[in-house]
């Protein structure tokens, strides 16, 4: 008995298993297949059957997006009660409804603009909330309870089962959206809430319980907030990933809104053959994360490097693929463009699996108490960044349009500033080491003067 007693202890005290990876990995599918009906479909209905300006829908995804600035402080609560998963419970929970009231909004918009309009950015903002709240606290349980060789392919698998929940729910409900009315599109709504939470519920239960976090001090350990966020930045490499996140992020964001007018105003594709190429983009996507999953589980003893060259040459590589984009605006149609979206692709999904590998790594790099606001603080960077980059893109388009009467060019100037965007996020990810490399440097400068230690941040000799 005594036997089995430490078996089990032994068991608890474990980090997260495989089973338990994908168990979490249904929790971000849920989320994602939540989003994708409250701001995808849910800005085409608005634009079309509605015949709203596109600035309306267009603000209200932006509202969402910088609402999650608020992103640490659900971190922060959630690093401070010591459990996360109330937190993700809770958060899928309001996304649902707040989901669901958002799609009942499309009601009242014939008939009264200005309370539609009001509930629509209430209900937006709880979406960004919910979001929030559930995103960071699901990553920092990640974070915490996944071994160090384990995280990559972690962070692969949860975010391709994210990814493949948005591609389920948008088959799924577009097939039962048809015939289409607004008492369907609420159902729908309401339905894939529902079987989101559920599923939620059921995938993540015992998960937390029956784990013990990676590393961490005792309670009396933890900081209040601002401590904690000044803690955070305080950290070079915290500090220097953030800057990165948000510079990356701002090129991956960009190109969103538009990379399919791009390919009906200059190869003269269809808004069909334009959805195809988004997809080709997505299956891009798709490859290039379980190529770093594969690589990262080949090499398990050098992941932190195989990161760290995941980061750089997946945005050398965008970069490469953004200028070919830009180039292709002077030589359309004579250009290879379902070749290029393909590659970017597969250049966008290696580095952005790859830096959430690595975030998961300097999450825990910390006190070991502060997975939730480390976080926070990369998801409220990664939201004002996707919230500005489809703004800013078409933006520019519109800017350089008018400046230089130039269509062509105008893609071809905005794609550049896009690819330039990627040559200085991978300059970034240079600078940044990973609690390992610490370690090591910290481990080699101890011994060879430990009566004068370098500063905890300093940059090792090469």
């Amino acid at each position: 008995m005594a036997f089995l007693a430490q078996g089990a202890r032994n068991r608890s005290a474990a980090g997260l298993g495989w089973l338990s990876i994908l168990r979490l990995g249904l929790v971000q599918a849920s989320l994602g297949s939540i989003v994708v009906l409250t701001t995808s479909v849910l800005n085409r209905v608005m634009v079309v059957e509605l015949m709203l300006a596109a600035v309306i829908p267009g603000l209200l995804v932006g509202l969402h997006y910088g609402v999650q600035i608020s992103r640490p402080l659900w971190g922060y609560g959630s690093d401070r009660g010591g459990r996360r998963t109330p937190w993700i419970v809770g958060g899928i929970l309001l996304l649902a409804l707040s989901g669901t009231a958002a799609s009942a909004t499309t009601f009242l918009f014939g008939d009264h603009f200005w309370l539609a309009m009001s509930l629509a950015i209430l209900s937006f903002a709880f979406i960004g909330l919910g979001i929030g709240a559930a995103g960071t606290s699901l990553l920092a349980l990640l974070a915490s309870r996944t071994a160090l060789h384990r995280k990559p392919a972690a962070a692969t698998i949860v975010w391709m089962m994210m990814i493949a929940g948005i591609v389920v729910t948008a088959i799924v409900s577009g097939a039962w959206l048809d015939p289409f009315s607004f008492g369907r599109l609420v159902t729908v709504t309401a339905m894939a809430g529902v079987i989101a939470f559920t599923v939620t519920c059921l995938a993540i239960f015992g998960v937390e319980r029956n784990t013990m976090p990676v590393d961490g001090p005792p309670e009396a350990q933890r900081l209040g907030f601002r401590q904690s966020l000044a803690a955070t930045w305080g950290d070079r490499d915290a500090r220097l990933f953030t800057v990165f996140v948000f510079v990356s992020m701002l090129a991956y964001a960009t190109q969103d809104l538009i990379l399919e007018p791009f390919g009906g105003l200059m190869f003269g594709l269809t808004p069909g053959e334009t959805t195809q190429i988004s997809g080709l983009q997505h299956g891009g996507i798709l490859i290039g994360m379980a190529m770093v999953g594969i690589l990262g589980s080949l090499f398990a003893k050098r992941k932190p490097m195989i990161l760290k060259a995941f980061i750089f040459f997946g945005c050398v590589a965008s970069a490469f693929a953004l200028a070919g984009l830009s180039l292709s605006a002077l030589l359309a149609p004579a250009w290879p463009l379902k070749a290029n979206i393909f590659v970017l692709g597969v250049a966008n999904g290696a580095f952005a699996v790859a830096a959430i590998g690595a975030m998961m790594m300097l999450a825990s790099g910390g006190d070991g108490a502060s997975e939730g606001i480390r976080m926070g603080v990369w998801g409220a960077a990664q939201a004002i960044s996707f919230g500005l980059g489809g703004f800013l893109g078409t933006v520019a388009i519109d800017v350089t349009r008018a400046i230089t009467a130039d269509t062509p060019l105008s893609f071809a100037v905005v794609f550049g500033l896009e690819a330039a965007l990627f040559v200085a996020a991978a300059a970034i990810a240079l600078l940044i080491r990973t609690p390992v490399q610490k370690s090591d440097a910290g481990t080699a400068r101890s011994e060879a003067n430990a009566a004068d230690p370098a500063p905890p941040y300093a940059v090792p000799a090469e």
